[in-house]
């Protein structure tokens, strides 16, 4: 009896700590799910193996070689994004010149029309596409790289929305201007150039939140090539079209229009194509969710950079 009691004993034992085990794993198998469920990475993301090796290598460095260093590091990224800005900032600028050879007339409507129309537009579009800075920076360095495509589509159906209602700032650009005291002739024309770069408007939908998704992953030089490209292909094709073959006005709309949807077209080929190291992995419904909360911070950021600009 004693040696049943004894092996019964034993047998519910072993039975009970099988199952203990079970548990356990169920657990494990729950934890690991939970995981994948909230997007964290169950290995070490690049992100932060770059950065221990770059904690690494600093704690070798004295004061001056650290200096060269972080200054090296800012730069690596700064000085492509400043080249880029120059680049497409010369697109209108050129623009502008080549006008000023055809005449006053010319030069003065497209002036009105970059600095105050599309002046406008581009502080609006600029300061809600910047948005992305602070989602696309938290997103990539948390380690959830597909949410950088997400936030990108996202803005795009905003800064889409928002290309609707500034259109009609260039369809009645002349009265606009009338009131800011510019002379009937020159509204007319300025008005008339505004009609044909409403297409620019849209690019600028789609060339901001791009800018915002490459330079949350660092890759400044992507941009800054294109830009370079489209800038030297503008200056020659504006020269042609302005003054060559003598189409004015139109010319210049045609080609700031053609330049703006080039760098678009271009980067937006090379995401593709790349997928973005896993950023981008397709056209996703998710983009249409959370539309309001994103609109607030867009908006934010819009009134802070548009006051800066009309500030300056």
């Amino acid at each position: 009896i004693i040696k049943h009691t004894a092996l019964r004993h034993c047998i519910n034992s072993s039975s009970r700590e099988i199952d203990r085990e079970r548990e356990r794993e169920r657990e494990r198998e729950r934890e690991r799910e939970r995981e994948m469920d909230d997007g964290k990475p169950l290995l070490r993301s690049k992100q932060e193996e770059e950065v221990d090796a770059e904690e690494h290598q600093k704690q070798n460095l004295g004061p001056t070689e650290e200096f060269v260093y972080e200054s090296k590091k800012l730069w690596q990224i700064a000085g492509p994004a400043i080249f880029t800005a120059f680049c497409q900032y010369s697109l209108g600028a050129l623009t502008q010149t080549f006008a000023g050879l055809i005449g006053d007339l010319e030069l003065a409507a497209v002036s009105f029309e970059n600095s105050v129309i599309a002046g406008l537009a581009f502080g609006v579009m600029l300061g809600m596409g910047s948005a992305l800075e602070t989602l696309c920076g938290q997103a990539f360095g948390a380690g959830k790289i597909r949410m950088l495509g997400i936030y990108m589509q996202r803005s795009w159906v905003i800064l889409l929305f928002t290309s609707f209602l500034l259109t009609p700032v260039y369809i009645y650009s002349p009265p606009i201007l009338q009131l800011f005291g510019v002379t009937e002739e020159i509204s007319q024309a300025a008005g008339e150039f505004a009609l044909w770069m409403i297409p620019q408007l849209f690019a600028y939908a789609f060339n901001f939140p791009i800018q915002k998704f490459l330079q949350a992953q660092r890759k400044v030089f992507v941009m800054a090539w294109v830009s370079a490209v489209v800038l030297v292909l503008h200056a020659v094709l504006s020269w042609i079209f302005m003054l060559k073959w003598g189409w004015g006005l139109v010319g210049a709309a045609v080609m700031l229009n053609t330049s703006w949807w080039l760098i678009v077209v271009l980067q937006f080929i090379y995401i593709v194509i790349t997928k973005s190291d896993g950023a981008w992995s397709g056209f996703s419904w998710l983009a249409f969710s959370d539309l309001w909360g994103f609109v607030k911070l867009s908006l934010a950021s819009a009134v802070m950079l548009c006051l800066e600009f009309w500030y300056l």
